[in-house]
């Protein structure tokens, strides 16, 4: 699997729970969140795009930073 960096705009301990139940949603992925630094690995053989649009799902700026 694939290890993908987001950058996610999150102010609060909600927009990671909102980052949180999109991403339980997509199901077969694993996902680590840093709240401070406001970045989201996601570890998934899904493309990108269906990352990106899971993670736009709850709201907030989303940008791609690679892979890591």
């Amino acid at each position: 699997m694939t290890k993908h960096e987001f950058e996610v705009a999150m102010t609060c301990e909600g927009c990671s729970g909102a980052v949180t139940r999109v991403l339980n949603k997509l199901g077969d992925v694993m996902f680590e969140i840093d709240l401070p630094k406001k970045l989201v690995w996601i570890e998934s053989d899904k493309d990108v795009e269906v990352l990106m649009a899971t993670l736009k799902k709850c709201g907030k700026d989303v940008k791609y930073n690679g892979t890591k």
